[in-house]
């Protein structure tokens, strides 16, 4: 495919990039037949770092999609179910549905589990590390106003009882891992989303 779009086109940039993007796949697909890696996730490797006509390389962060799926457990529609073992996040709707969210937990420990209920909203929160972090991060600051280069994203819901939120990131490349210092992380898409949709007193459920 791409050798045949290289020789069909005539404007130059284009020719460029189909030359490097046969290049990088080449490579590509020689390093998959020694590592054990098929020609498909070689091809979506190429893809995730392939740049656009004249930009520079970089690499594409991929978050799990937000989804809608069948729900057959015993918790209540308006319930927040998080499995930080799968890393999603489950919100029950009747019908025996949910909304699967992809998220970021706690890394090795940190983590935890337990039902809470979120005691505060905030949307574009500011962030005050608390002391046992700044003793373990110096270089952390005393505090941080809101806004996009917050670690705490777009919006935020306070866990009772603990230091933990469910809040957004601006390091989408995140969701999925076990990074976090014990809060849940999501894409400040998905966080929009779900804030939208619960209110203070909702249950949250955290299984390990």
């Amino acid at each position: 495919f791409v050798l045949r779009k290289f020789f069909r086109t005539q404007d130059i940039n284009m020719r460029r990039h189909f030359s490097g993007m046969a290049s990088g796949l080449a490579l590509l697909l020689f390093a998959a037949s020694t590592i054990g890696v098929t020609h498909v996730q070689a091809y979506e490797y190429q893809q995730m770092f392939a740049p656009p006509f004249g930009g520079e390389v970089r690499p594409r962060a991929v978050a799990p999609p937000r989804e809608l799926v069948a729900y057959t457990g015993r918790h209540a529609p308006g319930t927040i179910v998080i499995s930080t073992e799968e890393r999603r996040l489950y919100y029950i709707l009747p019908g025996n549905q949910a909304i699967k969210y992809g998220i970021g937990v706690g890394r090795p420990g940190f983590e935890w589990g337990g039902s809470k209920r979120i005691s505060m909203k905030r949307e574009w929160p500011s962030w005050t590390p608390p002391a046992q972090m700044r003793r373990r991060r110096p270089d952390l600051p005393s505090f941080m106003p809101g806004g996009p280069d917050n670690p705490l994203g777009a919006r935020a819901m306070y866990l009772s009882g603990t230091l933990y939120r469910i809040h957004g990131s601006n390091e989408p490349q995140t969701i999925g891992q076990a990074v976090s210092s014990g809060c849940i992380r999501m894409t400040n898409e998905d966080v929009v989303d779900l804030y939208e949709r619960v209110s203070v007193g909702t249950r949250v459920v955290v299984s390990r």
